[in-house]
């Protein structure tokens, strides 16, 4: 069995009138990326910075590393890696000048450096890059440079807030490959995102709506929490016939292109009634994107 190094029990937190976090609980095992996921305003960010020990709590607790989040924060400060939204790479500074900067701030030893600095530009691909200014990189390889320089003092836990936000998705998949080579190699990953197909990649997640989680699980666990599965059927008017659908039964229909998915307690024949008209619907097991459309639905119909 796993270990399990990170542990957050009935975690809240306000910011004035607003509650940000409203007392989520959830684990984390060594070696796994684990997806903090929900729109804008889920209360991914306040949740990441209580992790990284820069926020504290209202109430409940964060153990980090077998470590008080609040306690102990310069020891997880010492041992933990964040790369927040606006990670600060300094643009009039190189890629190597960059990284420098950072290990010196980490503290990483003179004679330790180049050697971690050769082999993380090496792994980054960002060696022919080394003297390039920061400020003349593509986004992507601003990406891989502040990836580079967290992991320069070689931590135990990497928390990555919305990574990949803006990036065009071939570096998408060029970063995702870049953290499964972490986890290869024992690197436990917390990140958050907005993109619902990176959810699909992460061995485990968890839902965030309002500052609450709604579902956690792996990827499979969380599509099954669909009852029933997903009714799919291409129509001319999606919109319109996801609207009578939500309408006239009790499911939940979403669109995707000039496809319907349909979610809940229902038949095909009830949904050719709902249409009124024939259709060729199938059946299938659906995506996490499904889900989520699914439980944000339902909770906000219940919650």
């Amino acid at each position: 069995m796993k270990e399990k190094i990170v542990t957050v029990h009935n975690l809240t937190k306000s910011f004035k009138e607003v509650q940000a976090v409203k007392g989520i609980s959830f684990e984390v095992n060594q070696g796994e990326v684990f997806g903090l996921v929900g729109p804008d305003g889920a209360g991914k960010t306040t949740t990441m910075r209580i992790l990284a020990a820069i926020l504290s709590p209202d109430s409940g607790s964060a153990e980090i590393l077998h470590l008080d989040s609040i306690k102990d924060r310069e020891k997880i400060h010492d041992r933990i890696a964040y790369m927040s939204q606006r990670f600060g790479l300094y643009q009039d500074l190189t890629v190597q000048e960059n990284i420098k900067f950072y290990a010196d701030l980490y503290g990483v030893k003179r004679t330790e450096l180049k050697e971690s600095m050769d082999k993380l530009l090496s792994w980054s691909n960002l060696t022919q890059f080394k003297n390039r200014p920061a400020g003349k990189l593509s986004g992507g390889m601003k990406q891989k440079l502040g990836l580079t320089c967290a992991l320069i003092h070689t931590p135990e836990l990497l928390l990555l807030d919305e990574p990949t936000n803006g990036v065009d998705p071939v570096s998408r998949k060029e970063f995702w490959n870049l953290l499964y080579k972490l986890v290869d190699d024992g690197l436990t990953i917390i990140m958050t995102t907005a993109y619902l197909d990176e959810a699909e990649r992460c061995h485990r997640l968890a839902f965030m709506d309002k500052g609450k989680i709604t579902a956690r699980g792996t990827p499979k666990e969380i599509v099954n929490l669909i009852p029933g599965g997903v009714f799919k059927f291409n129509s001319e008017n999606p919109f319109e016939e996801s609207n009578r659908i939500a309408e006239t039964t009790q499911a939940v229909s979403t669109v995707f292109g000039s496809q319907v998915h349909v979610m809940g307690k229902i038949t095909a024949e009830q949904i050719q009634k709902s249409i009124n008209r024939q259709a060729e619907i199938v059946r299938s097991e659906g995506s996490v994107e499904d889900a989520f459309v699914y439980l944000s639905e339902i909770e906000k119909n219940h919650g």
